[in-house]
Parts: C-alpha cells; structure tokens; sequence
C-alpha cells in the first residue's frame, strides 16, 4: 500500500465524523441556516487565500516533475474555488472583505504555513483538505441536496476534475520520501483541524 493510500486509510474514520457534524449534514440535507454557511464561506474564503500560499511555497521547493502540478493547483484554488465562494457569498450575504479568521481557521491556516516550511512535511499536512473534500463531495453527491446553491457546492467537490488534482498530490506525497511516521502524525492533526473547522464562529 503507498503511503498515501495509507493516510487515506487513517483518514476515514475522521471523514465519518465529518459527515455527522450538524454543518455538514445541513448541506447534506439542504437545510442548513444560512447564517451558518454563511459565516463558513467567510471562513473558508480567509483560509483558501492561505492555501495557495501553502501551495506556492511547496512549488518553490518542488521537483521539476511536480511544480506544474503545484501550480496548477494554485490555480485552481485561487481561481475555480473562490470563484464558486464569491458566487455563493453572493447569495447568502457573505461579507468576504469584512471577515476575520476565527479561532479553527487561524490555528488550521498556522499549521499549513508551518509545515509548508518543508516538502513532504506540507504535502502531508494539506492532504486532509484536498481528500477530504473530495471525499466528502463523492459521498454527499451520492444523495444530494435538493436546495441548489448547496448542490452547487457539492458538485463543485464532486467533480471529477477535483478528484484528479487529489490523486496528483497523493502522487506526490508517494515521491516526496517523507518520514511515513512523520506524514501520518501531520496527517492527522490536519485531519483533526479539518473537523474543527465545521464549528464556524456566529
């Protein structure tokens, strides 16, 4: 098993519990409070800004064979992502240049930068959100929302463009020669900050 399918492994126990989490489930069921989501585009609006950092500092470090997919990825994130924010924020009366990070983004974004100091180290730290995401778009868009701007968000991991991005960064976690112990202790922290960053501030 590569190690990347290990971590997948480790990680889907803490998926589960994502999917129970109250905010998840109410875009599962299309029925959460729009102050709710709300507050969490804002949120991840502020932490996606800081994921293409992270993404920027590993593609400065990069093999060759992988700074194209690195930026790529910052693209991506900062283009197709924030687009779909800006969209929804749109909708639900988001204030995206008011917003200030909550406790779960700062210590999440804090972590990510951290790591991103080396390679592997920060492949495996962010791997949590883009699995994650992915994940849980596969899961949810088994069963979709009716309401459409959260079938909106959950196509938007669901698809398969998303899905490939994934497997290019576990490719590079597969390459990286990271300390698998290491990879699976960043992992995880990632992992928990990812759950914890549901519980949006109100």
């Amino acid at each position: 098993m590569s190690l990347a399918a290990h971590l997948e492994e480790l990680g889907r126990p803490l998926v589960e519990e994502q999917l129970k989490h109250p905010t998840v489930a109410g875009i599962a069921n299309g029925d959460l409070d729009d102050a709710v989501f709300r507050s969490w585009l804002e949120q991840d609006y502020l932490f996606l800004h800081d994921y293409v950092r992270v993404f920027s500092r590993l593609a400065w470090q990069a093999p060759s064979a992988h700074l194209g997919d690195l930026v790529d990825l910052a693209h991506a994130t900062y283009h197709d992502e924030l687009d779909l924010h800006r969209a929804l924020s749109a909708e639900f009366g988001a204030d995206l240049d008011g917003a200030r990070k909550g406790p779960p983004c700062a210590a999440y974004t804090a972590f990510l930068l951290d790591s991103a100091a080396a390679y592997g180290d920060g492949l495996a730290a962010l791997y949590p959100c883009m699995w994650g995401y992915s994940t849980l778009g596969a899961r949810l868009a088994g069963d979709p929302p009716a309401e459409p701007r959260y079938r909106r968000w959950v196509d938007t991991y669901a698809d398969p463009g998303f899905a490939e991005l994934t497997r290019r960064i576990a490719q590079m976690i597969d390459e990286s020669g990271v300390d698998p112990v290491r990879a699976e202790s960043l992992f995880l922290q990632g992992m928990r900050h990812e759950l914890a960053f549901w519980d949006v501030p109100l």
